[in-house]
């Protein structure tokens, strides 16, 4: 099947699939730590519920430092399929059609 491909063809392919599974890995493992992080917090408030606010405010600290994360995955993801650096530099001429097909630009 690869063999068969034209160099611009595979090159498209592999930016846009390599990239979609690293936001499937990028986005579901902060959401699982996420998880973690507030089942932690809750526990240790129902340990000691004089801590609470200072629980809650680390909680929250820790899970927008998570987000982020996947938000910065999902940033190169969108500049992988809509401003690819790799498409310019293998092909002069930009994008290949079949790409250009598939985005519809």
């Amino acid at each position: 099947m690869w063999e068969n491909m034209s160099p611009e063809t595979l090159i498209t392919v592999l930016t846009i699939v390599v990239p979609g599974i690293g936001i499937i890995l990028g986005t579901l493992t902060p959401a699982i730590v996420e998880g973690r992080l507030a089942l932690k917090a809750m526990e240790g408030t129902i340990r000691q519920p004089e801590i609470a606010g200072d629980a809650r405010t680390t909680m929250i600290i820790g899970m927008a430092l998570l987000e982020s994360t996947a938000i910065y995955t999902l940033l190169v993801y969108l500049i992988l399929i809509f401003a690819n650096p790799l498409l310019d530099r293998f092909f002069a001429s930009g994008a290949p059609e079949s790409l250009r097909l598939l985005l519809h630009v």
